[in-house]
């Protein structure tokens, strides 16, 4: 079984500041002496609990790939329960490393996400000392090249101090011992962490690291000799496999689109609303019901209705992402009908002008894009109470927050009535939803595409690569799926191919096609799967794809107060209260209408930055707290959007993997300035009731120390809203321009090849992305239609 690929969205805040319910403290292990930092999750948030703790070197830069670690693990009834840790905190592209009992000892495994797998590369591992009871086991272990990896040309790593004071580790459990035939997804908890890198420094570490080894068959083996000690090396890569699928129909399109999301969706639509004949190639599987998909728990079979329809169980694919979660990228992405606009929260916002007018080149402004959106809006107008009863479900977290913005001089408002009104400013959340079920771009574009007969969808296909000779594509190469086809798509003579398979997606297409920055190529032409069969290098095409990669940038803020009350939608999943499941299959109503975990308010403001630039914040408040029994916390994020200057960057690996190289998280101090003036005109504003209590950062911790101990990386960081790595713009990045696509979504040196998703925002906007890009699309389909 597949591994649950990331973890709950709102887990992990510096140990310097999470609630007492897991805490990090300095531990010596009295049977080997070697002091640790140890991090603890209780048995409120794990069955048995979980210790972790690692030692390293007194000074970086000095064996920085390796550290001495401790773990203690619960085990069931028969001594049955394995333990694992990531090395990176979120599970895909990372080492894993698994540990279990058998009789007395405490066996070792390196997997590899997301399928999971053995891992090849160079890692090893020496036991220091072991202990095993019938209630648990413990580990001390000198884990060697574990902070960097290589599995079959897919690299990554994480130096301890090279991302700021802490280090993200990951960790999931499950009640049964681990096979590495049938490797079991976890299920006794799961979680991500910062542990602080100081408090794990010991001038002692050589001393330590020399203890005597035991030796009794429990220790991972060392893997292949030829893995890379700086990540930066290919090691031994997989032989390329067939495609695996049926043959693909005969047949030739006007126009192929590669994505079936919120770009490439609406994009279809309307090209084949012309008459022109259109196949659309959706890489995973239906999603909602009434296109043919099956996901879902038990309560809903026999229903039609999925995991997707269902608004209050958006949030399990953050613990239960397999079959829908992308597998090529170490970042979340959607793979399924729908793509993000199947599993994300559905908020809907009406654009703010000013996104398109400070950033959007010519053809694009506000005054270009009114037509676009209005469409897009009488489509998919959007609602605040989900609920057929027309009422809002636990406000009690609104209320508070909302009272002390009021009494600090923020304006409430409905946000799509007022679009442009982003300056402290607040109100209620609107959705994507109609009838109680999630709609958006499925419910309405898709639902139009379909009953025409000039409109083909695949499923469970993925793309290859585009065929071109030069800058003319002939067609598309398809790899395969579960149940999926192989071989290759023609177009018609004028026809066009659309990539919208998103911001890695898309640029990982170009990639595979021979479009890309020279070294990104090379990565590909060196390729097992690939090299042998790309495209020429006298026909490959330099630009900037990969560039400007955004996201905005995610700082919490936590709070608790009496009033608040959570909601437990997780549980909804298996055990769903009776009242509110048949509230919403009787009549679509009720909490489970609402997206989890219970949003709002949603709050505003400007900030002027000290370069002079003014920079938007969003706030999204929600009933969660990252404590295990936070049941009247709230996590309040600020999101730093337009305006911001800091870019990063999206890179290829050697397993033709997608991964952030540069991460995009203010780089530049203005943001950073920015991001702490922000938070505390919020903390500020939140003093207006005192009953509030601020539990992250705590009292005493000034907001400059909080920001600065937070690393800038996806896993601490990310509101996964990710743009920019196919830029739209005039300059051309063929003669040294920053932009991948023309003023008509057309790759630069190609006739026939576009990008219509979010990677070709120039820069961020103001709030959630999906209105955006399904407005991006009209406007887009309106430019390519005309082309001739």
């Amino acid at each position: 079984m597949k591994a649950t690929t990331f973890f709950k969205a709102a887990s992990l805040l510096s140990t310097l500041f999470v609630s007492a319910d897991a805490q990090a403290a300095v531990y010596t292990h009295p049977g080997t002496g070697i002091t640790f930092n140890k991090y603890t999750v209780t048995s409120a948030q794990t069955a048995g609990g979980l210790e972790w703790g690692f030692a390293l070197p007194g000074t970086a830069g000095v064996s920085d790939g390796e550290y001495i670690g401790y773990i203690k693990g619960p085990l069931t009834s028969g001594k049955q329960g394995y333990s694992g840790i990531s090395h990176l905190g979120a599970m895909p592209n990372a080492l894993l490393l698994v540990t279990w009992a058998s009789g007395s000892t405490v066996q070792t495994a390196f997997t590899w996400a997301p399928w999971p797998e053995k891992y090849t590369g160079n890692a090893t591992l020496t036991k220091f000392s072991q202990t095993v009871t019938d209630t648990s086991f413990e580990l001390v272990y000198r884990c060697k090249d574990c902070w960097w990896w290589d599995q079959g040309g897919a690299t990554n790593s994480q130096i301890p101090g090279t991302n700021g004071e802490v280090q993200i580790i990951g960790w999931a459990q499950n009640k049964k011992t681990y096979s590495a035939s049938d490797i079991a997804q976890h299920d006794n908890g799961q979680g991500i962490f910062g542990i602080t890198i100081a408090d794990a420094r010991s001038s002692k570490y050589d001393t330590w690291k020399n203890t005597k080894p035991i030796d009794d068959g429990g220790s991972t083996p060392t893997a292949s000799a030829t893995a890379s000690a700086s990540a930066s090396k290919t090691s031994s890569i997989s032989s390329p496999t067939a495609c695996v699928g049926t043959a693909a129909p005969t047949g030739s399109y006007d126009y192929i689109i590669v994505g079936g999301g919120a770009g490439g969706i609406p994009v279809a639509d309307k090209l084949s609303e012309s008459g022109k004949k259109v196949l659309l190639i959706e890489k995973g599987p239906p999603s909602l019901g009434r296109f043919g998909g099956t996901m879902g728990p038990d309560w809903l079979k026999g229903t039609g209705l999925t995991r997707f329809d269902v608004p209050g169980l958006c949030n399990q694919i953050w613990v239960d992402s397999a079959g829908v979660a992308c597998t090529d990228t170490d970042q979340m992405a959607g793979c399924v009908l729908g793509g993000g606009a199947a599993v994300n929260a559905a908020l809907w916002w009406k654009p703010n002008s000013v996104d398109w007018d400070s950033s959007f080149p010519n053809g694009w402004k506000a005054s270009d894009m009114s037509a676009a959106v209005a469409r897009t809006f009488a489509r998919i107008p959007g609602t605040d109470t989900p609920s057929s009863d027309g009422k809002l479900y636990k406000q009690e977290g609104y209320d508070v927050l909302s009272g002390a913005l009021g009494a600090d001089g923020w304006t409430f408002l409905k946000p799509n009535d007022k679009p442009n009104e982003k300056n402290r400013v607040y109100g209620h959340t609107p959705y994507m939803y109609a009838n109680g079920q999630r709609q958006g771009p499925l419910g309405t574009y898709m639902v139009t595409a379909l009953a025409r007969s000039n409109f083909k969808l695949w499923t469970n296909t993925a793309v290859r690569r585009v065929i071109r000779t030069n800058g003319k594509a002939t067609g598309v190469e398809l790899e395969g799926g579960n149940g999926g086809y192989c071989g290759n798509v023609t177009l018609n003579s004028g026809g066009r191919v659309i990539l919208s398979a998103g911001t890695f997606g898309s640029a990982k297409l170009l990639y595979r096609s021979g479009i890309g920055p020279t070294d990104q190529l090379n990565v590909v032409k060196g390729s097992a799967k690939d090299g042998a069969t790309m495209i020429p290098q006298s026909q490959w095409i330099n630009l900037p794809v990969g560039q400007n990669l955004n996201d905005h940038v995610n700082t919490d803020l936590v709070v608790q107060h009496k009033n608040v009350s959570f909601y437990d939608f997780y549980a909804a999943w298996t055990n769903p209260i009776k009242a509110d499941k048949d509230a919403y299959l009787n009549k679509r109503a009720g909490i489970l209408t609402q997206s989890a975990p219970n949003i709002g308010p949603m709050a505003w403001e400007v900030i002027k930055g000290k370069d002079g630039s003014e920079r938007q914040f969003q706030w999204t408040a929600r009933v969660e707290g990252p404590g295990a029994n936070d049941t009247h916390s709230m996590t309040i994020s600020n999101y730093l959007g337009r305006g911001s200057t800091s870019r990063g960057a999206a890179s290829i690996n050697g397993a033709l993997n997608m991964q952030v190289s540069t991460s995009p998280y203010l780089r530049d101090q203005a943001d950073t300035d920015a991001v702490i003036a922000s938070l505390k005109s919020m903390v500020k504003a939140l003093s207006k009731n005192p009953q509030i209590e601020m539990q992250v950062p705590p009292a005493g911790t000034t907001i400059e120390d909080y920001v600065a101990s937070l690393p800038k990386t996806p896993a601490a960081r990310r509101a996964n809203h990710w743009i920019g790595t196919n830029k739209i713009g005039s300059d051309s990045g063929l003669s040294g321009g920053t932009s991948v696509v023309d003023l008509n979504t057309k790759v630069y040196g190609t006739d026939n090849i576009h990008v219509v998703d979010a990677s070709i925002f120039p820069a961020h906007i103001t709030t959630n992305p999906t209105s955006y890009i399904v407005a991006v699309a009209e406007q887009a389909a309106a430019k390519i239609l005309a082309l001739k």
